[in-house]
């Protein structure tokens, strides 16, 4: 009886060990989420002014023949570029990231393309190791902080790999596997081609009202070849940025749910061990009882 009661204690000592951890990683992320936010939304208008410029160079001109617009006859080689987390503690945030870029990957495998994968983040390059995926280019270190220059970097090794041949190891195409901040309880796994770009045309007024009008010298594509790079390094720069606070609002949502799993266990835990002590302290009492029963009736027999 005492064996198990000093188990309990320490597996209560354990879990009380567990929770404070877990409290902690929730109260950093907790902190570290406003300043994330903060980036996010400061980055949001650079982000869709150079997005309406790209669009009305692109909308202005009717006989614009650019590579990283016009569509490619075949796909035969696809680029992803995977953004996870350099932590972990974040509950299902890397594995929702990683499993729609398997989705990703099964759609150019039944389209008959090869993916190209480039992976940032420590838990992504150690999921594709450890699948034996080769990876193609790889950043990590930056996550919970991502900067432009880090986004400028992967956006030339991208754009490299795009102006090749897909016969000399480049990629006819460019997608974006990374997760989208919605609120602090909602964070959704998205998959968007960066290259080439996707143009919709659509009817009735424009959000935001119509495209400026621009006037190009000396021509469009000079223009495009000067705007795009910046486009795309733009778009992972704020991809990055709803990637990292995305990845603290779940952070902060799993700890929070492993502190209340924590403190319920120790509940129950301790529950048991009182159980177990009051069943040591029952049978101690009866010992004594039976011990004194028993030297009573001897002490009897003697008179």
């Amino acid at each position: 009886m005492a064996a198990q009661l000093r188990a309990v204690r320490a597996r209560i000592r354990a879990v009380k060990s567990i929770a404070k951890i877990t409290r902690a990683q929730e109260l950093i992320a907790s902190s570290r989420i406003v300043k994330a936010q903060q980036r996010t939304r400061a980055a949001g208008p650079y982000a869709r002014e150079l997005t309406t410029a790209v669009e009305a160079v692109v909308s202005r001109s009717t006989t614009i023949s650019h590579p990283m617009i016009n569509e490619p006859e075949s796909v035969k080689r696809s680029a992803a570029l995977f953004i996870t987390s350099d932590g972990g503690f974040a509950g299902a945030y890397n594995a929702n990231v990683l499993r729609e870029g398997a989705r990703l990957r099964q759609r150019n495998h039944d389209a008959g393309a090869v993916t190209v994968n480039y992976v940032a983040g420590r838990k992504g390059i150690g999921w594709h190791r450890f699948r034996d995926l080769p990876i193609e280019a790889e950043w990590s270190g930056f996550s919970a902080q991502p900067t432009y220059a880090k986004a400028e970097e992967v956006a030339t090794a991208l754009l490299d790999a795009f102006e090749k041949d897909a016969k000399d190891g480049g990629v006819d195409e460019i997608y974006l596997v990374s997760t989208e901040f919605v609120s602090m309880l909602t964070q959704k796994p998205a998959v968007v081609r960066l290259l080439p770009m996707q143009i919709e045309e659509r009817e009735g007024v424009r959000p935001g009202g119509a495209l400026p009008s621009y006037e190009f010298e000396p021509s469009t594509d000079v223009v495009l070849d000067a705007l795009l790079p910046q486009y795309i390094a733009s778009r992972i720069y704020y991809a990055m940025l709803e990637a990292a606070a995305s990845e603290l609002a779940a952070r902060r949502r799993a700890m929070k749910a492993a502190t209340d799993n924590a403190n319920d266990l120790i509940d129950r835990l301790t529950r048991e061990a009182n159980n177990a002590r009051q069943a040591e302290i029952t049978q101690e009492i009866s010992e004594i009882v039976g011990g004194s029963n028993a030297l009573a009736e001897a002490n009897a027999g003697s008179e």
